[in-house]
């Protein structure tokens, strides 16, 4: 995670947006107390939302959560894929 305060964000903000973008890191700036603003990848945002939606109802947590398990058993199956 960087921080940054507004001033610097705007001197660089070129910078800030190659190193969110090209090593995952999440940037917050700060804009005085107790407020700020977060800027991440679309990448991290979309890993967020997707990883939100699966635990967003208890069936589909439940489901992830027996995935899970399995996998840590070692009940591991695999497909073909289909050839067309």
């Amino acid at each position: 995670m960087v921080v940054a305060n507004i001033s610097d964000f705007r001197k660089d903000i070129k910078s800030y947006f190659d190193r969110v973008s090209k090593n995952f890191e999440t940037l917050i700036i700060n804009r005085g107390k107790d407020s700020g603003i977060v800027v991440m990848s679309l990448e991290e945002y979309n890993s967020l939302m997707a990883t939100t939606y699966e635990l967003s109802s208890r069936a589909n947590e439940k489901r992830l959560d027996s995935a899970i398990d399995k996998l840590k058993n070692g009940n591991k199956f695999s497909r073909d894929l289909i050839e067309e």
